[in-house]
């Protein structure tokens, strides 16, 4: 067989050059924030070139067919073939990392209707696998969905879902489970930091809608940007918000871009936001992989965006090229999200401000096996404009910002290196060793005078915010709370040039 050489990478259909980055695997309705995939439009031919051959490991496979004809034979009940393929062939990709799985009919279909239709019912919860197999984690949930105005934190563990133990299953098990009708209902059982016995929660599953742009005004003249997620219409929206807020505010004199809690999404949408800050034609991110074909540069163009979103841009004003910045970044800002914070730090066009991001930074293609099945691999690293990998070890702030959740959410190792089978970052070698020894010592810490660690006042806090929130909430607006949200009263300070913080000697963890 020979592999066609893949030209571009495609999302869907229509979507042409476009490359699809999440984090993990996502319970929620969008294919911009479900899965880390880039569509391959190119199907397997037949025939090898003389350069692709690969050898066939004999001696592994005649073993394998051995364990395959023990196992037909002498296992307590019959087996279907198709289960025990299946099985084998995603045992064998889901052994590489965390984000190369087998795609049954089942998976295959649901992707092809995310991308389809936009969207499917589901929870909005974005999840990756504990190291011991032992649950479920929730890296983020996503704003304004049914798990988050159900309460889902955090660094919840799902240990069951409908009274079954996510133990004896796959994160793709797992997914399917919370995934359903609209309408319908699923129950999870969470394990909770702080708290003695399992939670309960029931959520009813909903055609998640998210509007990935919101906006408020944090002081006269200083604006707030939330990107929740990138999507197909994220960039057109920030330049409609930008506009907004310039119309209204003509002496505008700064902006926070808050992307804590922000799973990825399109990379389209990426290249498109960071190129609203940066001058045209700039080089936002590329990839680099083991072929030809998974090398690509993207800049805020034509070919890397699309023609609507490069109008939507030329119709930005310019007062944005040049606009003080600050980007919030945080645990749950992963990939997509990161290549943004990534690319306005290189340019030194921004503040970046909070922890540690995620540290998603693989490309996942989804290749077609029978127009049935497929498997989603990795085959590529995202880099930075300036060459580095955020794989495995995240964007560094300039200021560390911790937030008033820090103890509880430092209990729970909430990044891509905590998971299992990751890959690991290619540039860690010796001078980027000695770099991030001497930032370690460099960089300033400002840390919240008090800590929330006890369930009580996690309860009470939560409670507040669902009092404060408005009976019907305006789609485009940012919901708040400049008094609560010690990261966000820092990034303003810093926008308005308040003294920061004398260094103290606490060095980061």
């Amino acid at each position: 067989m020979q592999i066609k050489k893949i030209s571009k990478f495609v999302l869907g259909v229509c979507c042409g050059g476009v490359v699809a980055l999440g984090v993990s695997s996502f319970a929620s309705t969008d294919i911009k924030q479900a899965q880390s995939v880039a569509i391959v439009n190119q199907q397997v031919s037949s025939q090898l070139s003389p350069n692709q051959v690969v050898p066939i490991p004999v001696d592994e496979i005649n073993n394998f067919a051995k364990a395959y004809a023990i196992t037909k034979s002498y296992y307590v009940e019959s087996v279907p073939d198709s289960k025990m393929m299946k099985g084998a062939i995603n045992g064998m990709l889901s052994n590489l990392d965390p984000h190369s799985s087998y795609l049954d009919k089942e998976a295959f279909k649901q992707l092809n209707e995310m991308i389809t239709y936009g969207a499917f019912a589901g929870l909005g919860i974005e999840v990756s696998r504990e190291r011991d197999n032992s649950g479920i984690k929730v890296v983020a949930p996503i704003d304004g969905t049914p798990a988050f105005l159900a309460g889902i934190k955090s660094g919840d563990v799902i240990i069951k879902i409908d009274g079954q133990p996510v133990s004896n299953m796959t994160l793709d098990e797992a997914i399917k489970k919370m995934r359903g009708v609209a309408g319908t209902s699923v129950k999870l059982t969470i394990s909770r930091e702080l708290e003695l016995k399992p939670l309960n929660f029931t959520i009813i599953r909903a055609e998640i809608k998210i509007k990935s742009v919101k906006y408020a005004m944090l002081a006269p003249d200083y604006a707030y940007l939330r990107i929740t997620n990138f999507q197909v219409d994220t960039t057109s929206s920030m330049v409609s918000v930008l506009t907004t807020i310039l119309r209204e505010h003509p002496n505008l004199k700064g902006l926070v871009l808050d992307l804590r809690d922000n799973p990825g999404g399109l990379l389209q949408g990426a290249v498109g936001v960071a190129g609203g800050f940066l001058p045209k034609e700039s080089l936002i991110v590329y990839t680099d992989g083991r072929v030809p074909d998974a090398r690509h540069k993207f800049y805020n163009t034509v070919e890397s965006v699309n023609k609507l979103d490069v109008d939507n841009l030329d119709k930005l004003s310019d007062v944005f090229k040049i606009l003080p910045i600050v980007v919030m970044i945080n645990q749950g800002t992963a990939s997509a999200s990161e290549i943004v914070a990534g690319a306005l730090q290189d340019y030194k066009r921004a503040k970046i401000v909070g922890v540690k991001s995620f540290g998603k930074g693989s490309v996942q293609t989804v290749i077609p096996l029978t127009p049935d099945t497929a498997v989603k691999l990795t085959t590529a690293l995202y880099y930075t404009p300036k060459g580095r990998s955020i794989q495995a070890q995240g964007i560094k702030p300039d200021i560390i910002i911790r937030s008033e959740y820090e103890d509880v959410l430092s209990s729970w190792d909430l990044s891509e290196a905590a998971l299992e089978n990751h890959l690991n970052n290619p540039n860690a070698g010796k001078a980027e060793k000695t770099m991030l020894s001497k930032d370690k010592d460099n960089t300033l810490v400002i840390t919240p005078a008090k800590q929330i660690r006890t369930q009580a006042e996690l309860k009470l806090r939560k409670d507040t915010q669902i009092k404060a929130m408005p009976k019907v909430v305006d789609q485009n607006l940012a919901t708040i709370n400049l008094k609560d949200d010690f990261q966000l009263q820092w990034a303003l300070n810093i926008l308005e040039g308040k003294p920061l913080p004398v260094q103290t000697s606490q060095k980061l963890k």
